[in-house]
């Protein structure tokens, strides 16, 4: 079953369910902006990657972060999909996150962007 995110339901009072691209889309987005230790039952879930916001910019610390992404998308989804590449780019308050990979049951490349903080109310 393949649930929405955010968790919601529908027009017919039942859980929310949507695409399987749609699912692998909302998993790989819980992994970037979840902080390790912020589930009780799965404390090594995550990246922590919300919290770049707020570090000064490197290209090091962005280096740094494109393998913790990485490592946590292969930890956590690797039945699923088969990362190809990560690419984390941060500025000033505005985190960008490119992430391309490749559905196992379907072989089709997807490269999803998540966009996170700025003043833009992203």
């Amino acid at each position: 079953m393949n649930l929405a995110f955010p968790y919601h339901f529908d027009a017919t009072g039942h859980t929310a369910q949507t695409d399987p691209l749609t699912h692998i889309s909302d998993m790989i987005e819980q992994i970037l902006f979840t902080s390790p230790g912020e589930r009780v039952n799965r404390p090594t879930f995550g990246s922590g990657t919300a919290q770049l916001v707020f570090s000064p910019n490197s290209d090091v610390l962005a280096a740094a972060q494109q393998n913790v992404i990485q490592a946590g998308l292969q930890m956590w989804l690797s039945d699923l999909i088969r990362v190809q590449a990560v690419n984390v780019v941060v500025q000033e308050s505005t985190l960008q996150i490119t992430v391309v990979y490749t559905v196992i049951q379907t072989q089709q490349q997807q490269t999803q962007q998540f966009v996170y903080g700025g003043g833009g109310g992203s």
